[in-house]
């Protein structure tokens, strides 16, 4: 069509993005977190079976390799705080294959940052800050919640003891998906998504922790003091029904780093994905010792979205995929 060639935000509204991202840059300024900016592509992607990374040929030095755009930039800022970085932040373009929507596009600008030392108490208060000062306004109490006392008061069911047919039906059911022989943490994600997220972070920011241990990801474990059951490190902010942001206790650990990516690609092959390039130089840096510390991942796109008011992320994108 003819008008295909237009943005999809408006001028006015890429100006306030603009202003909202100046605010962003001053917000860590002042806290004396570095910027920095890595590459979009690189030799590993990531393994996650809930993330589809793009990959594209390309002619180096080394001849004809694959190479992977980031799915975040959190491998090669892991890098630059082995390498003794200190503190830093970046406003990252991201990409994720297939995912395009109200809420998401195949490219996106990611927030990231890590601060070693912090504890994820310190970071959780971080972030509600920078969420806040992205809003402009208060958006009310910060609570804490915990994964599975959720399941437990919306389900009826506790996530990590439920047999695996029960959570399949209750998935099939929300999802109007055949879920017969979907594994466990697809049927917990699904129920998350559908039954649990849209009811987190109306009048106050939502943060929710104590995931199950098989999406911990990069982060940490620890025992839950319920009953000693290993759970993740990690937490997510929800506002308005949306996740904005996603934080871990950063493993730090290359062997048990190289064994989940492994774990990560035996479940690919059995799930028929395709396998994804395990960052080889990541497993170096973390062998050759990160400081322990916290980071988080922002959905910016999203927190710009509510700030601004509008109904989709690519009323705030210069041009989201449809027209790009």
């Amino acid at each position: 069509m003819a008008s295909d060639w237009q943005p999809t935000a408006t001028i006015e509204t890429l100006r306030e993005r603009a202003r909202l991202l100046a605010g962003v840059r001053a917000f860590f300024a002042a806290r004396g977190v570095l910027e920095v900016e890595t590459p979009v592509l690189g030799h590993g992607g990531s393994t996650d079976v809930h993330l589809a990374s793009l990959s594209v040929e390309a002619t180096t030095p080394a001849g004809r390799e694959r190479l992977w755009l980031q799915t975040s930039p959190e491998f090669h800022m892991k890098r630059l705080l082995a390498a003794g970085s200190g503190p830093i932040f970046q406003l990252a373009r991201s990409f994720r294959d297939g995912e395009v929507g109200r809420r998401h596009n195949l490219e996106f600008t990611m927030l990231e940052w890590y601060r070693p030392g912090f504890a994820l108490d310190e970071l959780i208060e971080e972030t509600a800050g920078l969420i806040r000062t992205v809003l402009g306004r208060d958006p009310g109490p910060l609570r804490r919640r915990r994964y599975r006392e959720l399941f437990r008061e919306t389900l009826n069911l506790d996530p990590f003891a439920a047999p695996l047919a029960e959570l399949q039906r209750l998935a099939g059911d929300a999802g109007g998906l055949e879920m017969g022989d979907a594994p466990r943490d697809s049927c917990l994600d699904l129920l998350m998504s559908l039954a649990i997220e849209p009811a987190l972070g109306h009048d106050g920011l939502d943060v929710v922790g104590d995931y199950p241990a098989s999406q911990a990801a990069l982060a940490r474990r620890h025992r839950d003091p319920e009953d000693g059951e290993w759970v993740a490190s990690r937490f997510e902010v929800y506002l308005d029904g949306l996740e904005l942001a996603n934080g871990y206790d950063e493993l730090t650990d290359a062997a048990e780093q190289r064994a989940r990516f492994a774990e990560d690609n035996a479940e690919r092959r059995r799930l028929g994905l395709p396998e994804v390039d395990v960052d080889a130089r990541l497993l170096a840096a973390l062998a050759h010792g990160m400081p322990g510390g916290s980071g988080v991942a922002l959905g910016i796109d999203r927190l710009i979205q509510l700030a601004l008011g509008r109904a989709s992320v690519a009323e705030v994108m210069a041009f989201a995929t449809p027209r790009c």
